[in-house]
């Protein structure tokens, strides 16, 4: 595991809410699917107690990067992981990929094992392998 993480965590009696900041790629749907609960103007931007367990875990489940994640009060995991795989090539962006996923680093350690990535295209990103939104930085293009 990296050892800069930088994961804050947000409690309420129903669940736990972690953010990642490093992996935040700033997608917003978690903005955009339940703005009573995660407000940038609001300091902390995540408020648990605003929101039920399950309107919480629905948003945090489309959050591509995986920045977001969820323990339920019983101690119970985010999601599912979908065996299946999927790979999405976004236009002018990174890959998101859904599954069931083990990230390896050149000398074989584990540096995650998630459920949804966001991964860099561009090259440029100063997370590597994960997306920073370094993309929009450098104009990249497809």
């Amino acid at each position: 595991m990296p050892k800069d993480l930088k994961i804050f965590k947000y409690k309420s009696d129903a669940i736990e809410v972690h953010y990642d900041l490093k992996r935040c790629i700033h997608a917003a749907e978690c903005v955009r699917g339940l703005p009573k609960v995660f407000d940038i103007n609001r300091k902390p931007w995540i408020n648990p107690e605003l929101g039920t367990a399950d309107e919480i875990a629905e948003v945090i489940r489309r959050c591509p990067s995986g920045a977001l994640k969820f323990v339920n009060s019983d101690n119970t995991k985010q999601e599912e992981l979908d065996y299946s795989g999927r790979v999405n090539v976004t236009l002018n962006g990174p890959l998101y990929i859904k599954g069931d996923i083990t990230v390896v680093d050149k000398n074989g350690n584990e540096l995650s094992h998630e459920g949804r990535i966001a991964l860099c295209r561009c090259g440029a990103s100063k997370n590597k392998p994960y997306c920073d939104n370094s993309h929009k930085e450098i104009n990249f293009h497809d």
